[in-house]
């Protein structure tokens, strides 16, 4: 029987706190970038070893994507998007006291592991709690609160590095997680996210379902770029500032951090306008192509450019990651039910390639130097593009599930 709604004071409560969660999920992705120079100095490593410690917990947030997609329609979306936070935050406690650079790439992939727990359930969660036609703005809100979050862990660990020292920085991150958590299990309804009915589950994977979509996985291998892009530029830009171009920690960690943080506007406004459009391919390719075009600008722009740069990249992926993820409700092929499964396989597929990105951009900087890095980034954005050509023109919102958006 479906769970009857909640009330609207229930719903903005739990929306508010897992957008919180997000900010401080998202935090511990990107505090990391800042401290490479003096992880170098610890554990004697070069850019090649940074982008292992990026991709590292791209991998393993990308691994759990599918099963996370999985275990939602069982246990529902609350306990899985919950268990994932919990191990990102404890993950992320244990990275402040690695004793060498294999136990930080061990721990960084299991709080990657947590991410991919978190991600997908916590979005449809998200979803569940409004009613079909009013999920754009929500939606895109609880995608943009990732950029808030990594600007944060650019920025925020870029001053902390020098007082905390590199531990006390990524410590920092877990603890504001668990402590945003334990509100999180208090603040978000037993009855939200319920799980799918368990007959229906056998079925789909029988037949294959959402991970045999052509349009879920377009959509995934369209944006491995992007992915990449979003996760590396803001940190690998930290050291490029201040080695090649000379600027104090403060001032690198404050123009990394435009790379991300615009991106909150982005969002709610991707969302919106996905929800209202009908040339929805056109619309994320625009504002993937042309901020990302701007990257190869990089090494030959100063301040105010980067600046500008930046925040145009930071906004134009903030809007496509909305658009993603309300897309999934109006993909034919994709009941509700399905959609953290499907939000979870075309995350995982960006992920996955999102690591192979961020090992190829540090390599090329060990090798090349930045300046080419920035082209092979850019180029990395633009070229899988085409792959939207294979995702189907979709239509208006679907109807409201039976019983509410919070008996979804």
């Amino acid at each position: 029987m479906p769970s009857p709604p909640l009330s609207r004071s229930a719903v903005t409560r739990a929306t508010a706190v897992l957008v919180l969660l997000r900010v401080a999920y998202a935090y511990n992705w990107f505090d990391i970038g800042p401290g490479f120079p003096a992880l170098s100095g610890t554990f004697h490593l070069d850019p090649a070893d940074w982008g292992i410690l990026l991709a590292a917990f791209l991998a393993g947030a990308g691994l759990l994507q599918v099963p996370s997609g999985v275990l939602a329609r069982r246990y529902g979306t609350r306990p899985i998007s919950l268990a994932g936070a919990a191990l990102l935050g404890a993950a992320s406690l244990a990275c402040a006291a690695a004793p060498s650079f294999l136990a930080l790439a061990v721990l960084r992939a299991a709080a990657g592991a947590g991410a991919g727990l978190f991600f997908s359930p916590a979005i449809a969660l998200v979803g569940s709690l409004h009613a079909a036609g009013e999920r754009g703005v929500p939606v895109g809100l609880f995608s943009s609160a990732f950029s808030a979050g990594a600007g944060l862990g650019v920025f925020g660990s870029a001053l902390l590095i020098p007082l905390l020292g590199w531990r006390g920085s990524l410590g920092f991150g877990g603890v504001v997680l668990l402590a945003i958590l334990a509100v999180g299990v208090l603040a978000i309804p037993r009855s939200a996210g319920a799980p799918t009915p368990r007959d229906a589950s056998p079925r789909l994977l029988a037949r294959g379902g959402v991970l045999r979509s052509r349009a879920v996985w377009a959509i995934g291998l369209a944006f491995v770029g992007l992915e990449g892009a979003s996760i590396s530029a803001g940190q690998y830009f930290v050291p490029f500032a201040e080695q090649v171009r000379g600027w104090a920690p403060a001032l690198a960690g404050a123009v990394g951090a435009v790379f991300v943080f615009p991106s909150f506007f982005g969002g709610p406004v991707g969302g919106r306008l996905l929800e209202r459009g009908r040339r929805r391919r056109t619309q994320m390719v625009l504002a993937t192509a042309l901020p990302a075009a701007l990257l190869f600008l990089i090494p030959s722009l100063g301040l105010a450019g980067i600046v500008a740069v930046a925040a145009a990249f930071s906004v134009g992926y903030g809007m496509v990651y909305a658009m993603m993820y309300v897309l999934a409700y109006y993909l034919p092929e994709v009941p509700t039910a399905d959609v953290p499964l499907a939000i979870g396989l075309f995350n995982g597929i960006q992920l996955a390639g999102g690591a192979c990105v961020s090992l190829i951009t540090g390599a090329v900087i060990a090798r090349w130097g930045y300046a080419p890095a920035w082209e092979a980034l850019a180029t990395m954005v633009l070229v899988p593009l085409v792959l939207l050509a294979a995702v189907p023109r979709t239509g208006p919102a679907p109807p409201a599930p039976v019983g509410g958006p919070a008996g979804t």
